[in-house]
Protein backbone atom coordinates (compact mmCIF):
# COMPACT_ATOMS: atom_id res chain seq x y z
CA UNK A 1 0.00 0.00 0.00
CA UNK A 2 1.51 3.34 -1.02
CA UNK A 3 1.06 6.42 1.10
CA UNK A 4 0.41 9.74 -0.55
CA UNK A 5 3.35 12.04 0.16
CA UNK A 6 2.48 15.22 2.05
CA UNK A 7 3.34 18.32 0.09
CA UNK A 8 3.72 21.47 2.13
CA UNK A 9 2.29 24.55 0.42
CA UNK A 10 2.79 28.22 1.14
CA UNK A 11 -0.64 29.78 1.67
CA UNK A 12 -1.42 33.48 1.34
CA UNK A 13 -4.11 33.87 4.00
CA UNK A 14 -6.06 37.11 3.85
CA UNK A 15 -6.84 39.05 7.02
CA UNK A 16 -10.55 38.51 6.24
CA UNK A 17 -10.01 34.98 7.59
CA UNK A 18 -8.25 36.31 10.71
CA UNK A 19 -11.05 38.80 11.35
CA UNK A 20 -13.89 36.30 10.91
CA UNK A 21 -12.26 33.46 12.84
CA UNK A 22 -14.21 32.62 15.97
CA UNK A 23 -13.29 31.19 19.36
CA UNK A 24 -13.73 27.44 20.01
CA UNK A 25 -17.31 28.03 21.22
CA UNK A 26 -18.33 30.15 18.21
CA UNK A 27 -21.16 28.61 16.22
CA UNK A 28 -21.77 31.22 13.51
CA UNK A 29 -20.94 29.29 10.30
CA UNK A 30 -18.36 31.74 8.90
CA UNK A 31 -16.56 31.99 12.26
CA UNK A 32 -16.53 28.22 12.60
CA UNK A 33 -15.42 27.61 9.00
CA UNK A 34 -12.52 30.05 9.29
CA UNK A 35 -11.48 28.61 12.66
CA UNK A 36 -11.65 25.06 11.31
CA UNK A 37 -9.60 26.07 8.28
CA UNK A 38 -6.89 27.71 10.39
CA UNK A 39 -6.78 24.70 12.71
CA UNK A 40 -6.31 22.43 9.70
CA UNK A 41 -3.37 24.53 8.51
CA UNK A 42 -1.86 24.33 12.00
CA UNK A 43 -2.08 20.54 12.14
CA UNK A 44 -1.08 19.68 8.58
CA UNK A 45 2.11 20.61 6.81
CA UNK A 46 1.10 23.85 5.07
CA UNK A 47 2.70 27.17 5.97
CA UNK A 48 1.55 30.79 5.98
CA UNK A 49 3.16 33.53 3.89
CA UNK A 50 3.57 36.91 5.57
CA UNK A 51 4.66 40.03 3.72
CA UNK A 52 4.78 43.48 5.30
CA UNK A 53 1.32 44.30 3.91
CA UNK A 54 -0.27 41.01 4.98
CA UNK A 55 1.26 41.26 8.46
CA UNK A 56 -0.02 44.81 8.82
CA UNK A 57 -3.56 43.72 7.89
CA UNK A 58 -3.44 40.74 10.24
CA UNK A 59 -2.14 42.91 13.10
CA UNK A 60 -5.00 45.34 12.55
CA UNK A 61 -7.89 42.90 12.01
CA UNK A 62 -7.15 39.53 13.65
CA UNK A 63 -9.50 38.11 16.26
CA UNK A 64 -8.14 36.97 19.62
CA UNK A 65 -8.33 33.37 18.40
CA UNK A 66 -6.48 34.17 15.17
CA UNK A 67 -3.76 35.94 17.15
CA UNK A 68 -3.23 32.81 19.28
CA UNK A 69 -3.29 30.66 16.13
CA UNK A 70 -0.64 32.80 14.48
CA UNK A 71 1.54 32.60 17.61
CA UNK A 72 1.24 28.80 17.44
CA UNK A 73 2.18 28.90 13.76
CA UNK A 74 5.28 30.99 14.55
CA UNK A 75 6.22 28.61 17.40
CA UNK A 76 5.96 25.66 14.99
CA UNK A 77 8.01 27.57 12.39
CA UNK A 78 5.13 27.45 9.94
CA UNK A 79 5.19 31.16 9.03
CA UNK A 80 7.41 32.26 6.18
CA UNK A 81 8.13 35.96 6.28
CA UNK A 82 8.83 37.26 2.76
CA UNK A 83 10.13 40.81 2.71
CA UNK A 84 11.38 40.18 -0.84
CA UNK A 85 7.91 40.23 -2.41
CA UNK A 86 7.57 43.64 -3.95
CA UNK A 87 4.85 45.90 -5.25
CA UNK A 88 4.28 44.70 -8.83
CA UNK A 89 3.53 47.79 -10.92
CA UNK A 90 3.30 45.80 -14.16
CA UNK A 91 0.56 43.59 -12.68
CA UNK A 92 -1.28 46.61 -11.30
CA UNK A 93 -1.11 48.32 -14.71
CA UNK A 94 -2.64 45.24 -16.34
CA UNK A 95 -5.41 45.13 -13.70
CA UNK A 96 -6.05 48.82 -14.22
CA UNK A 97 -6.54 48.26 -17.97
CA UNK A 98 -8.99 45.35 -17.62
CA UNK A 99 -11.09 46.78 -14.76
CA UNK A 100 -14.67 47.35 -15.90
CA UNK A 101 -15.17 50.36 -13.60
CA UNK A 102 -13.82 52.09 -10.51
CA UNK A 103 -15.51 49.75 -8.00
CA UNK A 104 -13.88 46.49 -9.20
CA UNK A 105 -10.60 48.36 -9.78
CA UNK A 106 -10.58 49.52 -6.14
CA UNK A 107 -11.41 46.00 -4.91
CA UNK A 108 -8.53 44.53 -6.92
CA UNK A 109 -6.03 47.21 -5.88
CA UNK A 110 -7.00 46.74 -2.20
CA UNK A 111 -6.10 43.03 -2.38
CA UNK A 112 -3.45 43.04 -5.09
CA UNK A 113 -0.77 42.40 -2.46
CA UNK A 114 -2.35 38.96 -1.93
CA UNK A 115 -1.88 38.08 -5.59
CA UNK A 116 1.65 39.47 -5.61
CA UNK A 117 2.50 37.15 -2.69
CA UNK A 118 0.71 34.20 -4.29
CA UNK A 119 2.49 34.68 -7.63
CA UNK A 120 5.85 34.72 -5.79
CA UNK A 121 5.09 31.56 -3.77
CA UNK A 122 2.78 28.56 -4.33
CA UNK A 123 -0.04 30.48 -6.07
CA UNK A 124 -2.72 29.92 -3.40
CA UNK A 125 -4.90 32.66 -1.87
CA UNK A 126 -7.26 31.94 1.02
CA UNK A 127 -9.85 34.70 1.41
CA UNK A 128 -13.48 35.45 2.18
CA UNK A 129 -13.38 38.51 -0.07
CA UNK A 130 -15.65 37.74 -3.01
CA UNK A 131 -15.75 41.46 -3.94
CA UNK A 132 -12.10 41.16 -4.96
CA UNK A 133 -12.28 37.58 -6.19
CA UNK A 134 -14.91 38.24 -8.84
CA UNK A 135 -13.03 41.06 -10.64
CA UNK A 136 -9.75 39.09 -10.30
CA UNK A 137 -11.52 36.15 -11.91
CA UNK A 138 -12.62 38.32 -14.84
CA UNK A 139 -9.14 39.86 -15.11
CA UNK A 140 -7.58 36.38 -15.25
CA UNK A 141 -9.24 35.80 -18.61
CA UNK A 142 -6.70 38.21 -20.12
CA UNK A 143 -3.84 38.23 -17.55
CA UNK A 144 -1.97 34.95 -17.83
CA UNK A 145 -0.18 35.00 -14.45
CA UNK A 146 -3.53 35.17 -12.65
CA UNK A 147 -4.80 31.98 -14.32
CA UNK A 148 -2.47 29.90 -12.15
CA UNK A 149 -3.77 31.35 -8.87
CA UNK A 150 -5.97 29.07 -6.80
CA UNK A 151 -8.44 31.13 -4.74
CA UNK A 152 -10.12 29.32 -1.86
CA UNK A 153 -12.93 30.62 0.30
CA UNK A 154 -13.23 28.37 3.41
CA UNK A 155 -16.79 29.62 3.92
CA UNK A 156 -17.94 27.99 0.66
CA UNK A 157 -18.77 24.32 1.27
CA UNK A 158 -17.93 23.44 -2.35
CA UNK A 159 -14.38 24.70 -1.79
CA UNK A 160 -13.62 22.61 1.26
CA UNK A 161 -11.30 19.75 0.58
CA UNK A 162 -10.31 19.03 -3.00
CA UNK A 163 -12.85 21.19 -4.83
CA UNK A 164 -11.11 24.49 -5.37
CA UNK A 165 -11.15 26.91 -8.24
CA UNK A 166 -8.48 28.70 -10.18
CA UNK A 167 -9.00 32.24 -11.32
CA UNK A 168 -10.03 32.60 -14.92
Amino acid sequence: MSKKAKVSKLLVIDASIAKACGAPNATFPTSKNCRDFLNSVLTICHRMVLTDDIKEEWDKHQSIYAKKWRSSMVAKRKVEYRADIAFNQALRDKLDKVAESDKPREAMWKDCHLLEAAIATDKIVISLDEKARNPFDKAAKSIKELQEIMWVNPDKPEENGEHVTFLG
